[in-house]
Parts: C-alpha cells; sequence; structure tokens
C-alpha cells in the first residue's frame, strides 16, 4: 500500500505525537544515514519492528550488482517458540507465486509453444465464463492482466480457506458474472491465475508445477521452494503463519491452498528468493546460464492494465500498472517492478528494480502487519540515497489509526445489538438453510435469541449473529480475521427470507445473496 500525503495529514490530526516523530524524521543526516541503513542498522531496524508490530519471524532477502547482499532470518517459527527462523525458513508466499505463473508462459511464447494473445479456448475447450461472447474472446494475457471485467477479489470466498478443489472452483466460474464491461479496467482476479495455470500444463504438455521446477526452481537452485501446501506439514523449518483472533496473535495451521494454483500455493525462503531476484537483475541470467531469455523478461515486464494513481507521503509517483504477473510503478525516476502476497498467517513482498540491480523480498509470519512494505521502502530509499524515513513507524501509526477505527465501528455495532430485545420466537423465523447457487448452503441454528451460522465450504468457519433491529443481524466470524459485518435479512410476503452474506474486505468484497424457502426453519 502507498501512504499518501493525505493519509499522512489524517494521522497528524489524530495524533499530536507522530507529527512530532515525522518532523525529526527529517533531522537525520540523509548522505551519511542512507549510506550505512543496510550496512549497520537493517538488523536493529528489524528487530525493533518486530516488537513493536507484534511478528514472530521474518526473512530478508537483498541481492545488488548480480550479488547477494543479505538473505538472513529474524524471531522464531512460531511465537514464543524456540526454534530461529534463517534464511532457508519456508514461508508462504501466496500471490508472489503469480509472477512465476507470467513468467511460464512468456517463456513458453519465447519458445513458439503459444502466444499470449491465443484464445483461452484453443488451449482449455473447457474454458467458459459467463457468455459465449466473453467465452470466445478472453486470452492468455487476458488472464494474468486483471482485465477480464471482474471486481477485485470477486467471489475469492470461493477459492480460499475452503474444501472446494481446483476443477470445481473453474466450473463454478461460469456462474460468476463480470461487474465492469471487458477490458476496460483492473480488477484483480485470482480465478484468473488458476486458468492460467491449466494454461501452463496444456501448452507445456506436463503438470504446470513440474514446469515450474524443471524451468525455475532446478536451475537456479531454489531447493527449498515447494509449489503445493498439502507438503508443509511434513517439512523441516517452515514458518507457522499467525493472524489475530479476538485481539490475541494465535498461531494457525498452514491453510490449504492448493486449489489456487499459482494464484497463491507457493513456498519459499529469503535464500531461494535471492536466486530468482538475481535473474530478474541480470537479465534473466543465474551463475553465468541463461534462465530465461532477455526478451522473456521484457515480456513479463511490459505493462498492459492500467492500476490507477500512486500516492506516496513523501517522494514522486504517479501511476501503478501490470504486467504479467507484477505491478509497475515509476518512483524517483527509476521503475519498480513488485508485488505482495497475503493469505492466512503470512504476508510478504518481492521487488526489483532494474535501473539498480537491486531486488529485496521481506517475509513474515503474520498477516497483521505492513512492515513488510514499508522495510522494502526503506531500502529503496537508501541505495536511492534518499532521506531516511522510518516507514516502520509511519506505517504503524496509520495501522494503529485504521485498527482503532475499525474498534470503534465493531464497538458502536455491539451498542445497538445491546439494545435491541428480540424473542426467541421471533428469532426463529429466521432459522434454517440458506441457498446461494454458485456458493452453495449456509445454515443458522437458533441458539436462543441469536443464530450459529455454518458455511458448506468452509467447515473451520462460524458466524454468530446478533439482532441489530432494522432488518439487520450483526455476524461475529469465529476465526475473526474473516471480519465482524452487517447482514442484511429480508422476509418477503411469501414468507421466504434473502440474507446478504459479507466477509472482510480483504478476502472478498462480494455481497452474496442467499435465500431460504417458507417454513424451513431448521430443527
Amino acid at each position: 500500500m502507498y501512504l499518501s500525503k493525505q493519509n499522512i495529514m489524517t494521522i497528524q490530526k489524530f495524533s499530536g505525537i507522530f507529527f512530532i516523530t515525522l518532523l525529526c524524521s527529517f533531522s537525520y543526516n540523509v548522505a551519511a544515514q542512507e549510506r550505512t541503513f543496510v550496512t549497520d542498522s537493517i538488523d536493529y531496524y528489524i528487530q525493533k519492528a518486530l516488537i513493536t508490530w507484534n511478528i514472530p519471524g521474518a526473512a530478508v532477502c537483498i541481492v545488488k550488482d548480480g550479488k547477494v547482499v543479505l538473505t538472513k532470518g529474524y524471531g522464531h517459527i512460531v511465537k514464543n517458540g524456540e526454534q530461529a527462523i534463517d534464511a532457508n525458513t519456508l514461508f508462504m508466499i501466496a500471490s508472489n507465486s503469480k509472477a512465476f505463473a507470467g513468467t511460464a508462459l512468456a517463456k513458453l511464447e519465447y519458445e513458439g509453444k503459444c502466444k499470449l494473445d491465443d484464445k483461452v479456448i484453443t488451449w482449455l475447450p473447457s474454458f467458459a465464463m459467463h457468455n459465449t461472447t466473453l467465452t470466445t474472446e478472453a486470452t492468455i494475457n487476458d488472464l494474468l492482466t486483471h482485465r477480464m471485467g471482474y471486481n477485485t477479489f470477486q467471489n475469492d470466498l470461493l477459492c480460499f480457506y475452503s474444501e472446494l478443489t481446483s476443477t470445481v472452483l473453474l466450473k463454478k466460474f461460469k456462474q460468476i458474472e463480470p461487474q465492469n464491461d471487458f477490458r476496460t479496467r483492473y480488477g484483480y482476479s485470482n480465478f484468473g491465475y488458476i486458468w492460467a495455470s491449466e494454461c501452463i500444463t496444456a501448452i507445456a504438455g506436463e503438470p504446470w508445477d513440474r514446469y515450474i521446477k524443471n524451468n525455475f526452481l532446478s536451475p537456479l537452485q531454489m531447493t527449498r521452494t515447494q509449489t503445493t501446501t498439502k507438503i508443509l506439514q511434513s517439512l523441516n523449518n517452515v514458518a507457522v503463519g499467525h493472524t489475530y483472533n479476538f485481539d490475541t496473535l494465535k498461531a494457525f495451521p498452514y491453510p490449504d491452498a492448493d486449489a489456487t494454483a499459482l494464484a497463491a500455493v507457493m513456498s519459499s525462503s529469503a535464500n531461494d528468493l535471492a536466486n530468482w531476484l538475481l535473474m530478474w537483475t541480470n537479465d534473466g541470467e543465474f551463475n553465468g546460464k541463461e534462465i530465461v531469455a532477455p526478451k522473456v523478461i521484457e515480456r513479463v515486464m511490459q505493462p498492459h492494465t492500467i492500476i490507477g494513481r500512486n500516492g506516496h507521503p513523501f517522494n514522486t509517483t504517479h501511476y501503478g500498472l501490470y504486467g504479467l504477473g507484477f505491478r509497475m510503478a515509476d518512483y524517483e525516476n527509476v521503475e519498480v517492478i513488485s508485488h505482495s502476497g497475503g493469505i492466512w498467517g503470512f504476508v510478504s513482498g518481492v521487488a526489483f528494480i532494474p535501473e539498480l540491480n537491486l531486488g529485496i523480498a521481506v517475509l513474515t509470519n503474520s498477516d497483521e502487519n505492513w512492515f513488510y512494505e514499508a522495510l522494502q521502502w526503506e531500502i529503496i530509499d537508501a541505495y536511492l540515497n534518499l532521506p531516511y524515513r522510518n516507514y516502520s513507524d509511519i506505517y504503524l501509526r496509520y495501522y494503529q489509526f485504521r485498527q482503532l477505527k475499525n474498534t470503534n465501528l465493531i464497538k458502536a455495532y455491539n451498542d445497538t445489538v445491546a439494545m435491541q430485545n428480540i424473542s426467541e420466537k421471533a428469532i426463529r423465523i429466521y432459522a434454517g438453510t440458506y441457498h446461494n447457487d454458485l456458493y452453495g448452503s449456509i445454515t443458522l441454528t437458533q441458539s436462543g435469541n441469536s443464530l450459529s451460522m455454518t458455511m458448506e465450504h468452509h467447515p473451520g468457519i462460524t458466524g454468530k449473529l446478533e439482532w441489530m433491529g432494522n432488518n439487520k443481524f450483526l455476524c461475529t466470524y469465529n476465526p475473526s480475521r474473516m471480519g465482524v459485518k452487517v447482514f442484511p435479512v429480508t422476509v418477503k410476503k411469501d414468507g421466504s427470507v434473502e440474507l446478504k452474506l459479507t466477509v472482510a474486505d480483504r478476502l472478498d468484497k462480494t455481497v452474496w445473496v442467499f435465500n431460504k424457502p417458507a417454513n424451513n426453519h431448521g430443527n
């Protein structure tokens, strides 16, 4: 995320202490500080951030001018544990998997095996969008560049933390109606990358995971990197993901992301990602051997979709663009190629700056931090000889401001619930099984004057629904990472009930409409 000047002004109004801190950050001896940040200050900076952000552990790699400057681990595999994180510790990298998909398909095109402008149905006859015109027009490029007409994260509830397989997800894809016109705007779609993975398999003539291993992981000596999440339980030296559940940071089991394929499935380490970045900052070569041709590098970095305008609290940036699994942005007269990845328990960032021959990866085992991006900008600024900003503290204060707003909103919701007095008899009409043609079913079971929700495809997620009045329920999810959301309900003249379900915006911003027939009140 970029913190704009408007964001900073908001925080300044919120906290006078922050404003003083921000002013003090300008008092450093700029040239001296920047020359020493990576060599002298980075360890202290990270160790302090692990405490202030409450992050159990992190790993970092920096490559510059064809050499590894730093690969190092900090903190621990699990909160309050004994095993330290090192440069070989595996972290789930989530959407940083997408760059492997884009690079694979660009390589296959360079080898003459396909064209990225090929229609998807040429390679995958089973591919189907919401209508025939879209089905016949969509290209491989469209899959990779988030321009298919879907809203960002549209219907991603199906993809993550569910028991649905990739086969089922792709069958359901036809039911998802794009909310925007085709190729007119950016809308981040994980479904596109599940289909892109299938394209790699069809074009290469071998499973996509084997292709990734044979063409990237093995030649780049990325021996720890994995293309499945199911194996993580059986491996040693794997970071455990952490997330807040009702204000307490807890370790959670590794989420099964295998159905998402190269949208989010991979895990890697600081040492392995250093080799990946050495390839990107050296025209496709690693240890004197060409892994991908320079033309492939150019193809991946070619922007296709306008994301929008960028903001930054201090330095110059204007536009954000999207290529083949990477985001592009101008920044202080250089181009930053980057991506982030977030999944239950982990967030990470990978970036490289071609003009500087600089590459950076930051891995963390908590999904409640923006430190991974703050550190990335601190390192980039250091190599650009820009003033030291202490992004970690600035991002932390903005994060805390956002959290306080959310806490106050939830308190207001709960105050509304406390003022209501609905009888057990009145609540019974809302109990029962509800259906959505795309998702399936949810069940609301009466428990006194509240309801307990279970979800057909998400057995690990439940919700408590409490009456707010005005035809609304307050749903408190467990795990709480799924959000605290307001569900509007409508009782129709025939006695049937319509319920509008939402989850945390960072997972899926879709409003899911479920319906329950009349006289279906469960047990």
